[in-house]
């Protein structure tokens, strides 16, 4: 065991004995006393994580801060726990608070949004600024037809309006109109059901090459593709909104994303595990939590050329992410651990870090404002009961965040000022029957794997305290 994973597995250990979290990169420790919070419920999310991984779930991160300070941190489990035949593994290294996690959505939040609420706040960016005056005219010249099955089926000349129209608020709303994941990296798809189990060619194919040359080809396909229905009339989650938008940061900063969110916050903040493609930036497989046992295969339900098959660890699983964008992209990719998620998450509460401010108040209120859809602007925001499978019923309508499929969440709560992350890999384990649902993995089954659970108890816990005082 190296020294670094020697040094964390101690602090790990005295986490769990004391209850008050040790965090190298933040020397503000907080008492559970002084949080509002109770060590009960934290040795019941404990008992419940540790009891879930003994019966075959896989591992997880924790992280609670308040009012700028560390009230707890854990992590539970091991970095891969399943081999590729579905066999229990009892030899992987231990998950640390060191460990990394594939993000997946949450990526959208922390590298996107967090570009584009610096640039509007130190830049003056517009937001309704059009992504064909940004990226350029091909964006809605080159659009070409599909006779969606579902959609706005109109004339060619009124999709090059459509997209022609189409600004940067549009898709940070998810009220772009583009299909929700036309799989690009597919040869096989039917892009005018959104249907893979088919024999059709896709019309829209970029390749699965994971480079920079798959990457353009893949921008060229965005521009061909025609949205189902006319921008801002409809809300529809879409992977490609904030491939765009990614594209969109790049090219008005001129930087890569993993380069400009390096230089604007990781760097100052002294955040040293948050990163993109986390293999080729200093880190090894068995600092990331793995992810899917059999590729992208769905343990053999799903095939395509170029797929990968070998466990996923340290590369991002999401496949329009890394087979389409080579694993950087504005919709997934990136990696962390939630202790530096958790300051990073905790921008959005005050604005600053160090002196700095990084956020207005004007912007965080703009791009956290409840719209009545569950959405702000990219940001899941509570309202009325948006999202109490994620927050918990007995989260104030304030309250906000995202969630990622691998199976990460944030949640941030401006009314107790406080910042939850809880990061698992959920995927890492079998399908229970790859036939009949090849998105069946068998960690979603466990309570650890519904996400929700963490902050539904904590805030159970906060608000019976509240009362009583």
């Amino acid at each position: 065991m190296s020294r670094s994973r020697w040094i964390s597995l101690v602090i790990t250990v005295l986490c769990v004995v004391s209850h008050v979290s040790i965090c190298a990169a933040s020397n503000r420790v907080m008492s559970l006393e002084d949080s509002g919070l109770s060590e009960e419920v934290f040795r019941r999310i404990e008992r419940q994580i540790e009891s879930d991984i003994a019966d075959g779930f896989t591992s997880a991160q924790l992280v609670v801060r308040r009012h700028g300070r560390l009230v707890y941190q854990n992590a539970w489990g091991r970095v891969n726990s399943y081999a590729k035949n579905g066999a229990r593994i009892a030899s992987a290294p231990a998950v640390t608070n060191d460990t990394l996690y594939d993000l997946a959505s949450n990526t959208k939040m922390y590298a996107v949004n967090y570009a584009l609420q610096y640039l509007v706040s130190h830049e003056g960016f517009d937001l309704d600024t059009r992504i064909s005056d940004i990226l350029g005219r091909e964006f809605s010249d080159d659009v070409t037809y599909i006779a969606y099955k579902e959609g706005d089926n109109v004339p060619l000349l009124q999709q090059r309006r459509w997209k022609a129209g189409l600004t940067v608020r549009n898709l940070l709303e998810h009220q772009g109109g583009f299909p929700a994941g036309p799989a690009y990296h597919k040869l096989k798809y039917d892009q005018e059901t959104q249907e893979w189990q088919t024999d059709r060619e896709n019309v829209l194919y970029a390749g699965a090459g994971a480079d920079s040359a798959t990457k353009e080809r893949t921008w060229k396909q965005i521009c061909q593709t025609p949205l189902l229905y006319e921008p801002g009339t409809k809300t529809l989650y879409s992977d490609v909104d904030y491939m765009v938008l990614g594209l969109v940061v790049e090219k008005i900063t001129g930087k890569g994303l993993q380069e400009y969110l390096s230089e604007i916050f990781w760097r100052p903040m002294g955040l040293k595990h948050i990163t993109y493609r986390p293999l080729d930036n200093g880190y090894e497989k068995n600092d990331c939590a793995a992810t899917e046992l059999n590729g992208n295969t769905r343990d053999g339900a799903v095939y395509f050329p170029g797929v990968r098959t070998e466990t996923l660890q340290g590369e991002a699983h999401d496949e329009l992410c890394w087979y389409c964008m080579a694993g950087v992209s504005g919709h997934a990719g990136l990696f962390a651990n939630a202790g530096d998620l958790a300051r990073l998450a905790e921008l959005m509460l005050t604005g600053k870090y160090g002196g700095k401010e990084y956020f207005s108040p004007e912007v965080v209120a703009e791009f956290t404002e409840d719209s009545g859809t569950g959405y702000g602007l990219g940001w899941w925001v509570q309202g009325d009961h948006e999202w109490d499978s994620f927050f918990g019923e007995n989260a104030p309508a304030t309250v906000f965040g995202h969630q990622g499929w691998t199976g990460t969440l944030t949640v941030i709560d401006p009314e107790h000022d406080m910042v939850i992350v809880y990061l698992t890999n959920k995927i890492n384990t079998p399908i229970e029957d790859p036939a009949a649902d090849a998105n069946g993995f068998s960690g979603g089954r466990y309570v650890s794997g519904r996400l929700g659970f963490v902050p539904r108890w904590i805030y159970g816990d906060l608000l019976s305290r509240e009362k009583t005082r």
